[in-house]
């Protein structure tokens, strides 16, 4: 039990810094579970996988809770307002993950959560990060706040999210990618991708539970505890790091990170799988 513990918090630390920053937390859980291998059912650990994200989420709700809440009492009636309207921005934008999510859940599960995968989209994003960043030298988009974002560009950015359907994707990359090319600066893309993640990840969550069924041992409700935990702490880490980051650098570093990961992966599978 203490062995897994220790697998279970490494976990949580993979989850809470790849859930954020571009590098794709499912791609690298997929890859770090090929050499530390739960000793848990099969059904378990695919639901483990994505409810542990429900722990980096909350790191979001927390940090960004004043910036959320149209109900706070310090807010004006037009920053009220302006919080409602974010809102249905945020749900315009996670309609089109949500319903193709939900059609294709079993079949991406089937065909995609694998190495092979991971690889070759961690190296696909990756030169896409340096090419867009490129393209983009010098410039900081023409959209820099949420007020000028608009329902049509949200739903454009929901569309980029779907590709995050892929394992080795990233949710947070390919949000981001799409945003930067439809004019968002990066400070939003980054919080706009942020706040995409909240019903996306509470909804691939919540489906993924009711489909395990709530019939836990107790070494199962210790792992999924702990994991989300440490990811929730970690979460918070990598979300200020990268806010952090972005005032003053772009996102090639992260697109050159991929592309070296991917190559590695290949090179290993090629030659020990």
């Amino acid at each position: 039990m203490f062995i897994e513990i220790l697998k279970t918090i490494f976990l949580g630390i993979v989850e809470g810094i790849t859930e954020w920053l571009p590098v794709s937390s499912t791609g690298h859980m997929i890859l770090v579970e090929e050499f530390i291998k739960l000793k848990v059912s099969p059904e378990f650990k695919e639901m483990f996988f994505v409810v542990i994200q429900l722990g980096a989420i909350m790191a979001v709700v927390m940090l960004f809770f004043h910036k959320l809440n149209p109900f706070s009492p310090t807010k004006s009636l037009k920053e009220k307002k302006d919080t409602i309207t974010l809102w249905f921005k945020v749900i315009i934008g996670v309609i089109p993950a949500a319903v193709l999510g939900l059609l294709f859940d079993d079949w991406l599960n089937e065909k995609l959560y694998n190495y092979q995968t991971v690889a070759i989209m961690l190296i696909v994003y990756g030169v896409l990060f340096i090419i867009v960043e490129n393209m983009h030298k010098g410039r900081d988009g023409r959209i820099k706040t949420f007020k000028d974002l608009t329902y049509k560009t949200a739903f454009l950015i929901g569309m980029f999210q779907v590709l995050a359907l892929i394992p080795g994707t990233s949710r947070s990359g390919a949000t981001i990618i799409g945003a930067i090319i439809l004019g968002t600066s990066r400070y939003i893309a980054a919080e706009y991708s942020f706040f995409l993640s909240i019903p996306v990840m509470f909804g691939a969550s919540a489906l993924k539970l009711v489909k395990f069924g709530f019939d836990f041992t107790g070494t199962e409700v210790a792992i999924l505890s702990i994991g989300s935990i440490v990811a929730f702490v970690v979460s918070i880490i990598s979300i200020k790091f990268l806010l952090t980051y972005i005032k003053n650098n772009d996102f090639k570093a992260f697109g050159w990170y991929r592309i070296i990961l991917g190559i590695i992966v290949i090179g290993y599978f090629i030659l020990f799988g």
